[in-house]
């Protein structure tokens, strides 16, 4: 029983796709969804989901997580209950192990082809997308992977040598566009390049975001927002009021439009000739007068 880790991101792609060149079964895909992912991943699944059927293999299946009333719990919907950012900006990973780990052992838990294989006293196979640049969490997880008696952990792509840049080699010659990257439109891991590309692209998302920011306000002692010792809120407002003083100001050539260029200083005023010899009058504006 062959079981890949599906994280919607360049990765687990390429593991896909290299599996099948390989000629690696594939039994399950498992997508664990938060809820709160960016469009593109959301739409790159379904491209890729086709990908998958034309060649053979099943349909990533999206597991979510419920509470104890079997009601549908969103890592957003969670921090707004709680008035709380997602764990990661308080250096914890416990969002991560409830809504993305947690959701998938559930579901194999409930698995009648897992549940079959355990029976027998074997392990499931699960295949993990960590690159050959991953080294040290490879080394990190092997203690936990030895002991673990559900699941015998594989790494394809640190076995081949692929690298991130090979991994989006492969995606291209696949005919797939780039995955982009996969993480929640809130996540305090996010780059300022990121929340910056957030904000262009889906203000809507980065103003929900924002409604996190504010809505944990009162809880946030060590923290002052996603970005742990800033906020989201705070960048975007310097980043715009550096934007409007970027484009307030004027080049010499805005200011005197109509100047033939002659003035060292830009402006019409004829205080220097281009003779060199000292001809015409002093130009105060250099000197700051």
């Amino acid at each position: 029983m062959n079981i890949v880790s599906f994280g919607g991101g360049t990765n687990s792609t390429a593991m896909i796709i290299g599996m099948y060149l390989h000629k690696i079964p594939i039994d399950l895909i498992l997508f664990a969804d938060t809820g709160g992912e960016q469009p593109h991943t959301y739409e790159f699944m379904e491209t890729f989901n086709e990908w998958l059927v034309k060649h053979g293999i099943p349909k990533i299946i999206s597991v979510e997580y419920h509470d104890k009333d079997g009601n549908r719990l969103t890592l957003e919907q969670e921090c707004i209950n709680s008035g709380t950012l997602p764990s990661i900006a308080y250096g914890f990973k416990r969002c991560s192990l409830k809504h993305k780990i947690g959701t998938q052992e559930k579901f194999c838990n409930n698995y009648q082809p897992c549940k079959e294989v355990w029976a027998s006293g074997q392990r499931v196979h699960k295949y993990i997308g960590y690159d050959a640049g991953e080294t040290r969490r490879i080394q990190h997880a092997a203690p936990i992977d030895e002991a673990d008696k559900k699941y015998e952990k594989h790494y394809p792509l640190y076995e081949w040598g692929w690298t991130r840049e090979e991994c989006v080699h492969v995606i291209e010659r696949a005919g797939l566009p780039r995955p982009g990257k996969s993480s929640c439109f809130f996540c305090p891991s996010m780059k300022k390049k990121e929340i910056q590309a957030l904000w262009e692209n889906y203000p809507d998302l980065f103003e929900r975001a924002i409604a996190l920011e504010h809505g944990s306000a009162e809880t946030n002692v060590n923290v002052k927002g996603p970005g742990r010792n800033w906020s989201w809120e705070s960048y975007y407002n310097e980043f715009m009021a550096n934007k409007e003083f970027e484009e307030a100001q004027l080049t010499f050539g805005q200011l005197f439009p109509d100047s033939p260029g002659g003035c060292i200083c830009g402006a019409p005023c004829g205080c220097y000739d281009g003779s060199g010899g000292g001809g015409g009058m002093d130009c105060n504006i250099l000197q700051g007068d």
